[in-house]
């Protein structure tokens, strides 16, 4: 099973690929980690995005191809595996589908999280964790029992991520769909993508993405 997870910041990607991790024993692959692996791991082509790096210029779509290429070879992703974040823009699709056919794999599907984007902006911008252990909480949809105590640990503190706010949020959703969303179109021409209510509980939203699955 070959997965590619679309879906703007915040539409919950990174929760139903672990879900589909533990479910299906195939790895998430973001390029952010595979970046970190590569350059930690000394390969030819970490090595040469360390240098890019090192000189604080951005790692090109080239590296960062054969950062994915590289990884793709590596025995666990050979029953399958999770794209997330990767590919972002059409140049990247195109590299994709022609690195997959190199090595005889195909995508089974590309499955989009649609959310609706003012709820989006109220759900990230009302975000706040526990500064002790973590634990997540909202504004209005998740505050603890008691105000201003965390349910886990009773701390009193508490901590924002500086660009959870709704006008950071609105721009990173104006970077998705200037940059990513031209391949749901992509993908629909294809015949791969399927889309999902992202807006929905989260245990709705995983029992959507297992019919599509069971379905292919």
């Amino acid at each position: 099973m070959r997965l590619i997870l679309l879906g703007p910041p915040g539409a919950g990607k990174g929760t139903q690929a672990q879900r589909l991790v533990d479910e299906h024993g195939i790895p998430q692959l973001s390029t952010g980690d595979m970046l970190r692996s590569a350059v930690a791991g000394g390969t030819e082509v970490g090595l040469r995005a360390k240098a890019v790096m090192d000189a604080g210029k951005l790692v090109s779509d080239d590296i960062v191809n054969a950062i994915v290429s590289e990884r793709l070879d590596q025995p666990d992703c050979q029953a399958g595996f999770i794209l997330d974040g990767f590919p972002r823009t059409l140049v990247q699709a195109d590299a994709t589908e022609k690195m997959l056919a190199s090595k005889n794999m195909a995508l089974s599907c590309v499955l989009e999280l649609r959310v609706d984007d003012d709820v989006l902006v109220d759900r990230i911008g009302g975000r706040y964790t526990c500064a002790n252990c973590g634990a997540g909480y909202h504004d209005e949809n998740l505050k603890p029992a008691t105000e201003g105590v965390c349910d886990k640990c009773g701390s009193t503190e508490f901590n924002r991520r500086p660009d959870d706010n709704p006008e950071t949020v609105r721009t990173r959703l104006q970077a998705y769909y200037k940059e990513t969303s031209p391949l749901l179109g992509y993908y629909y021409a294809k015949g791969l993508l399927k889309p999902v209510d992202g807006m929905a509980k989260i245990d709705a939203v995983t029992a959507q993405i297992d019919d599509v699955l069971s379905s292919l």
